[in-house]
């Protein structure tokens, strides 16, 4: 345990917040990886600021395991915490800190077992991948997740290490997030004829999506009662345009979202909003000067992670835990779901509690991380059998 917790307080004390580098921490795993001839790679994000780092310990063979979990966390700015978020502090069986549970405490872990790894004599292999911008919508896994595919042995399950409280999650909704601005022309208020008002056509696709999030929210044939709630929801998060009250507007600009539940076609709700925008929006915004423009942008896709039946990685993690309750879904997202899409048989399993994740003095029970390192102890005999 000594080892965890000394590996925890560093990987908390290196501030990786989704808006910094993780540059510095991958390195610093490098080291430990190094130190044990465990070979690695980078997988660098397209600006080459970020990197997900991918290690394989144990033959190339198939029928593996891999183990995930993102580096970056949230920011603590504006948030009261009562001591310094980037040192781990501990009190009354607790450890504090940004990202010891959301989930730097989960990466310690496994860390920490790197030396018995190594020296297990591994029959199958385990693969780890640790990942950027999870944080900012899983936006580092879908490039991990290709390299992996394409050099690895594939393996027999996927387990994303975010806290669960060390329960079995087979199910997350997804996310897809945008921003959908509108260009119009501006005017004099007198002379809305020779304008095109961009904040009136934003509107209407305000209306229109929040009618989308009724429908969802309104028709049973459509919910999924494993979530709470058990429908795809919509939230429309900031509307921002318009310059004084006597011009007519020509830009304005929506951020939303969308939590779509597994069985939802997530790409066709995109377009239907893209389709009212075309045949509703666009004709009535360009009706009087015949310009006018709407685009939208994709800021992040998090994929549902579906309930397998059977599933390979539901079976191997209760056959370690000892987990015999009702498998569990979740309404947060995770890496997972990018996983699942590639064909391997994907749960999450991790320590701490979700409730405790993006709060203000966060914090990560101490029988969560002994729990974690039994079943990392666990999943070794396994692989070496």
């Amino acid at each position: 345990m000594d080892d965890t917790r000394s590996l925890l307080a560093t990987l908390v004390g290196m501030d990786t917040t989704s808006s910094r580098s993780n540059l510095d921490l991958v390195a610093f795993v490098e080291g430990l990886l190094d130190a044990h001839d465990i070979p690695h790679e980078r997988v660098p994000s397209p600006d080459g600021t970020k990197a997900n780092l991918l290690a394989r310990i144990g033959p190339d063979v198939p029928g593996g395991v891999v183990l995930t979990g993102h580096t970056d966390c949230v920011p603590v700015v504006g948030q009261p915490w009562s001591r310094d978020p980037f040192t781990v502090h501990e009190e009354d069986g607790r450890l504090y800190g940004r990202g010891v549970t959301d989930m730097k405490g989960f990466l310690a872990v496994v860390l920490a077992a790197l030396p018995d790894l190594a020296g297990a004599g591994l029959a199958r292999p385990l693969t780890l991948a640790l990942t950027y911008d999870e944080e900012l919508g899983t936006l580092g896994a879908p490039s991990a997740v290709l390299r992996l595919a394409d050099a690895y042995p594939r393996p027999a399950a996927v387990i994303v290490g975010e806290p669960t409280s060390m329960a079995v999650v087979t199910a997350h909704k997804g996310v897809r997030a945008f921003t959908t601005t509108v260009d119009g022309l501006d005017g004099h208020s007198s002379r809305p004829d020779l304008a095109a008002n961009a904040v009136a056509a934003l509107g209407r696709i305000v209306t229109y999506i929040d009618d989308v999030a009724e429908q969802h929210r309104t028709d049973p044939t459509r919910h999924d009662e494993r979530f709470d709630p058990p429908y795809t929801t919509f939230n429309l998060a900031t509307v921002t345009g318009g310059q004084a009250i006597n011009i007519v507007p020509r830009r304005a600009e929506l951020t939303w979202e969308y939590r779509p539940v597994p069985a939802d076609d997530s790409d066709a709700i995109r377009r239907d909003v893209d389709r009212f925008v075309q045949e509703h929006v666009l004709p009535r915004l360009r009706r009087d000067v015949h310009v006018g423009a709407v685009s939208s942008v994709e800021d992040a896709v998090a994929r549902a992670l579906s309930a397998e039946e059977d599933g390979e990685a539901e079976r191997l993690v209760r056959s370690i835990t000892g987990d015999t309750s009702p498998a569990r879904t979740v309404a947060f997202a995770t890496d997972g779901g990018h996983f699942q899409a590639a064909g391997w048989s994907t749960v999450v399993c991790g320590p701490g509690d979700i409730d405790q994740a993006h709060q203000p003095d966060e914090w990560l029970a101490l029988e969560q991380l002994e729990a974690c390192q039994r079943f990392v102890v666990g999943l070794t005999e396994h692989l070496r059998r």
